[in-house]
């Protein structure tokens, strides 16, 4: 039995994806991105899209300057339509855009309730300070 739940949380780990906001130029050096790139596979100089077991949204621009959102936006709905086209993995989204880009949880929210989310996007427990 012990051997069978192993199994089966080993299985769950790979099929989580860390979902995380990112810059185009691929530092993960901070916040969320460096624990993507320590833990999750994120590839240094890979600033967007799945990267081991992780997906990079891009925040910020190749010169760290943090995007509009209406870019935003459109990088969302590009990482929308990967989890809807994988419904074997569970994507892990953090708040992306909130920390380094500086966005507020709200207005990030503004724009993915524009979204049929699917239920394999899991929201993680640090929305919901909000």
């Amino acid at each position: 039995m012990k051997k069978a739940l192993n199994s089966l949380l080993k299985v769950y780990a790979m099929n989580n994806i860390f979902v995380f906001g990112s810059n185009l130029a691929g530092r993960h050096g901070k916040g969320a991105a460096l624990h993507a790139r320590n833990f999750h596979g994120a590839i240094y100089g890979k600033g967007e899209g799945r990267q081991g077991r992780s997906y990079a949204i891009p925040t910020k621009d190749y010169q760290l300057n943090t995007l509009p959102l209406t870019v935003i936006e459109q990088h969302i709905a590009t990482f929308l339509k990967h989890a809807r086209n994988n419904p074997q993995d569970t994507f892990l989204l953090t708040p992306i855009g909130t920390g380094l880009a500086g966005y507020e949880i709200y207005e990030i929210l503004d724009i993915l309730n524009n979204y049929s989310i699917t239920s394999n996007v899991v929201f993680t427990k640090e929305w919901f300070g909000y």
